[in-house]
């Protein structure tokens, strides 16, 4: 028997309500509601030096949204906003494309999570995007450029809910446990974290630390070759991560795994993918800031498609 015929075959439980969804995120009221038309413009309640603003964040805001979901330049971006605000008979003006891009990168973007009762488990990955991006063939023919470069996106991810609870972009030079303690920051406002679950690249003894302060359980693999650092004839409480040595030691790694429930690590690496079939794993943005808030609008969209539905296999 072949290997494609020996995986299981899942169907789709809710296909009329996922397919709902699926349409109704081309709805034009999903991205201009009447809350966002009646806050068209700027109340400049906070005195500023220069012109004052003509436009809401709101506003700024729900434009980018559509932006990054229909994978528009800013100039076109300002024509689509027009036509629709025409279409909704609203007697309302469009910002430019040059103040979208110049408010853009000042933004505050928060992103939308279900309201939860209890403490949340949260699983914490990376992965890569590109910027100024070169085709195969360049690279085949010339060679990689000295300023090709890429930024790493940091999520934190519920895997009860598949929200993104919190999110960082960085350059490639951060390391993967950097903003660690930024995302654990941002995911504890919406709900008390029970446990963090992460790759090798995040087992280190001052992480583990922080998590112990928490307490937030540690679900992280050690390294092959990592010793214990207190022995049970030492002074002091024992520590998560020795003790996830004597079990992986005593059990095994993989029984280890699947006792703590690490393979559920494997739905940050969907969300992952996720990003990256629906807006492209390149950033359309040269600068850093409105790279940073480009990447967190696309995070606010994908939370916005998970409350709008999610496919249930069975």
């Amino acid at each position: 028997m072949s290997r494609l015929m020996a995986k299981g075959r899942y169907s789709i439980k809710n296909w009329a309500q996922y397919n709902e969804s699926l349409v109704n995120r081309g709805s034009i009221t999903f991205w201009f509601d009447d809350d966002v038309l009646a806050n068209w413009e700027h109340r400049n309640l906070r005195i500023k030096n220069g012109r004052p603003f003509t436009y809401s964040d709101r506003a700024i805001e729900a434009i980018l949204l559509m932006r990054e979901a229909l994978r528009l330049p800013y100039r076109q971006t300002e024509g689509m906003a027009r036509s629709l605000l025409r279409s909704l008979r609203a007697e309302l003006t469009v910002p430019d494309y040059t103040s979208l891009a110049k408010r853009a990168a000042k933004l505050a973007v928060s992103l939308p999570t279900l309201p939860r009762s209890g403490a949340v488990h949260v699983l914490i990955d990376s992965t890569g995007l590109k910027v100024f991006g070169e085709g195969e063939w360049k690279v085949r023919q010339h060679g990689v450029s000295k300023r090709r470069t890429w930024r790493k996106l940091h999520l934190c991810v519920d895997p009860a809910t598949r929200e993104i609870l919190a999110e960082v972009l960085t350059e490639n030079s951060v390391g993967d446990l950097e903003p660690v303690v930024e995302l654990l920051e941002e995911a504890a406002r919406v709900a008390p974290l029970a446990s963090m679950t992460g790759d090798g690249a995040y087992d280190s003894h001052a992480l583990h630390d922080i998590l112990a302060l928490g307490p937030i359980e540690a679900r992280i693999p050690p390294d092959k070759n990592a010793v214990i650092r207190r022995h049970g004839n030492a002074a002091g409480p024992k520590l998560p991560r020795d003790e996830a040595i004597r079990a992986i030691r005593r059990m095994g790694r993989k029984a280890w795994k699947r006792k703590v429930g690490y393979h559920q690590r494997s739905l940050a690496e969907t969300t992952m993918f996720r990003y990256k079939t629906t807006f492209d794993g390149k950033l359309k943005n040269r600068r850093f800031d409105n790279q940073q808030t480009e990447a967190r609008l696309r995070c606010k969209i994908l939370n916005q498609y998970t409350h709008l539905g999610l496919p249930q296999y069975g």
